[in-house]
């Protein structure tokens, strides 16, 4: 589906570079610092820039930025700038350089997509180290629970990490991931995963050919919770005791704000539910969809991509522990992206003024930013609408209908978009997929929907609801071999189709065609050993292999359709009928792909029903644990639950040996320290 040729192409000859008019030009009119080089590591700085364009189009401005010594590396990609007259103003890039002193390059390149035209310019910038002499340094950050840490240079060839822990030795200590020493440059960490108001010791440990080094400790005392944010309500349930994985001490709350008006951050708490680490999403909701191996963390956020009249998830974010923004991109480039790739279903919404039959664009991001991916590749997803003839998937309204499908996206090390998977390619029916299978619970959109997309293609003409037809919720890279190579696929979750499906990726060669559905009326069977009535997941979230790719397959089910009443429309498929009645399981299944079956490890009643959202993971010790994080406990108010389960040998059962109880979330996580989450 993707060739070499396509992926060469420039998006600036395939996007009107050849039409462009005469002598058009952009021209670079300032660049530009809040704080004057140099400055200390840790300070954030605030690069405003200006171009004017003898056009009338759209420019659009890309931040890139190269550490001392080091290439050039994409910050934020192209995103729409502000124009009064001909002057256009680029979005302001907050930079925060916490690795490294010495000189960085910081670049903005500003460009005219409908002329081509384009202008660049460089400046230099001097970062100066936290530690000058012998001794560490520790200092705050703007987040009073993350400190930045300083240390001497140490020998080439050595490694160099943090131990940090309470003065009063109320938890064992906790250590950074390990960074590769840089002579004559200092080494500088972000401390994070401590208690509010309370003082720490840490120091450097540096390994010289496994020999250990302690540095000199110092001393850090975190600041109070901000009394202007509000923080959730912890309620513990079932409290930590002798079969918990206290290893893994850490939970993650992945909170959100649909069912109340109160925006809540992102915490991470201990296991008897005190805070440990925060962060406040920009502006209106957002997704904090992964944490990153190291430190730091995915997010889905709202903010302006090109369209400079729509909000809601259009731009993908990496942010270290301090927040400070790593990498960005955004619907608008990744729809130019994507074309330039060869989709032609992803183009910008906004150029559909009147959909007919075989319109089609990509509208927002979705659930999922990861970067499970090796080579330091990160996969999103992103919603398409497509017009299909009346009738489609039994749509009786006589008018063209709007389908909503999704596209898989994967990033190459610099956030550009290297390989797709649209589903919209991949509906000629079995063993693919069937454009005339609808929503196992006929589930449909309408613009501004709680649950939805946005959706952009209804209007005069069109049938008043859209099919959301897949509603994808999770992306894993799985590294299970295929036909004798080494190359991973991709495992991928359809809420609406009841399926989690393996894709032909390839590590970038694959066809993108679907190898098996799993799941009620797919490709395997299920091997019934403790005779459940109803043994199939449903409407399912978060799916991943366990043991780094050996398995099991860890899935959250919610159940919808297995708790949905047994008569009426609700199984549109005619696969199998609900109970009527039921909560929400956590999942765990062994797969055998040789004879198609799959065999429950784990399959637990959790004793609520979160209608959505999600997540699963086996923890270190063989216990599993399961976010459970949108639970209707009362008419106005939902809640999440964080829950570890302990199994019981012999059975697909366990014993919940964790119940954390907060507001409503998205997904969550068990882990030893914020430098190392779960990779799946």
């Amino acid at each position: 589906m993707i060739t070499p040729k396509y992926a060469l192409l420039s998006l600036t000859a395939l996007l009107g570079a050849l039409c462009a008019p005469a002598r058009a030009t952009v021209k670079i009119v300032e660049f530009k610092p809040s704080a004057a080089s140099p400055q200390a590591i840790g300070t954030s700085i605030t690069w405003t820039a200006k171009a004017t364009d003898t056009d009338t189009s759209q420019v659009t401005f890309q931040f890139s930025v190269a550490p001392p010594r080091g290439k050039l590396a994409v910050v934020r990609n192209y995103n729409a700038g502000t124009h009064k007259g001909s002057v256009w103003t680029a979005r302001n890039l907050i930079w925060a350089p916490t690795t490294i002193e010495g000189v960085y390059q910081l670049q903005i390149t500003a460009q005219d997509f409908t002329t081509g035209a384009s202008d660049s310019r460089t400046v230099a910038f001097r970062v100066t180290p936290l530690a000058t002499g012998s001794t560490p340094v520790v200092v705050a950050t703007a987040n009073p629970l993350v400190a930045l840490f300083g240390a001497p240079s140490c020998p080439a060839g050595s490694s160099m990490r943090v131990s940090f822990q309470p003065a009063s030795g109320e938890v064992p200590a906790v250590t950074t991931n390990w960074v590769k020493c840089h002579p004559p440059a200092t080494m500088n960490f972000e401390i994070a995963g401590m208690y509010a108001s309370t003082a720490y010791n840490m120091f450097s440990q540096t390994d010289t050919a496994g020999s250990m080094v302690n540095g000199p400790p110092v001393s850090f005392t975190t600041g109070a919770l901000p009394s202007e944010i509000t923080f959730p309500s912890i309620q513990m349930h079932v409290k930590a005791g002798a079969n918990t994985d206290t290893n893994d001490w850490m939970v993650l709350h992945g909170l959100i704000a649909l069912g109340h008006v109160t925006q809540y951050p992102q915490v991470v708490t201990d296991l008897n539910g005190k805070f440990l680490w925060y962060y406040v999403q920009p502006g209106a909701g957002g997704l904090l969809t992964r944490p990153v191996q190291g430190g730091g963390f995915l997010a889905i956020q709202s903010g302006a991509g090109w369209d400079v009249n729509v909000q809601a998830n259009q731009i993908a974010r990496q942010i270290d522990l301090a927040g400070n923004v790593l990498h960005e991109t955004n619907t608008g480039i990744l729809q130019r992206q994507l074309m330039a790739l060869g989709d032609k279903n992803a183009g910008p919404c906004s150029a559909i003024t009147a959909p007919v039959v075989g319109s089609a664009c990509l509208g927002g991001l979705h659930h999922e930013v990861t970067q499970s991916f090796p080579n330091g590749y990160t996969a999103l997803l992103a919603d398409i609408e497509k017009i299909y003839p009346p009738g489609t998937q039994g749509d009786t309204s006589g008018l063209p209908v709007d389908i909503i499908g999704d596209v898989i996206i994967v990033l190459d090390e610099n956030w550009q978009a290297i390989w797709y998977f649209d589903a919209f390619e991949h509906a000629m029916g079995p063993p693919q997929l069937d454009i005339q299978r609808p929503a196992v619970l006929g589930e449909t959109c309408v613009a501004k929907q709680g649950g939805c997309p946005p959706v952009y293609l209804l209007g005069p003409g069109v049938a008043k609801q859209a099919h959301d037809w897949l509603h994808a919720n999770s992306v894993y890279y799985w590294p299970a071999p295929q036909n004798g190579t080494s190359a991973g696929d991709i495992i991928w979750s359809s809420r609406h189709q009841d399926w989690v499906m393996r894709v032909n990726y390839q590590d970038t060669k694959g066809t993108g065609d679907i190898m098996w559905r799993l799941g009620p009326c797919g490709d395997f069977t299920f091997n019934n050993t403790n005779n459940d009535p109803w043994p199939w997941n449903s409407h399912q979230h978060e799916v991943a292999m366990e043991n780094n790719g050996a398995g099991p397959l860890s899935l959250f089910d919610n159940g919808n359709t297995r708790v949905s009443p047994a008569s009426g429309s609700h199984s549109s498929t005619g696969c199998i009928l609900g109970t009527g009645s039921g909560h929400s399981r956590g999942m765990a299944l062994d797969l055998d792909e040789t004879h198609m079956q799959v065999t429950p490890v784990i399959s637990q009643d959790l004793g609520v029903f979160s209608n959505a959202m999600g997540s699963a993971q086996m923890l270190e010790d063989g216990n599993f644990f399961f976010a459970a994080p949108f639970v209707v406990k009362t008419l106005n108010k939902t809640v999440s639950y964080a829950i570890e389960l302990y199994p019981t040998a012999g059975t697909v059962n366990g014993t919940q040996v964790l119940n954390q109880e907060a507001t409503e979330g998205y997904r969550g996580w068990q882990f030893p320290s914020m430098y190392a989450p779960p990779i799946s």
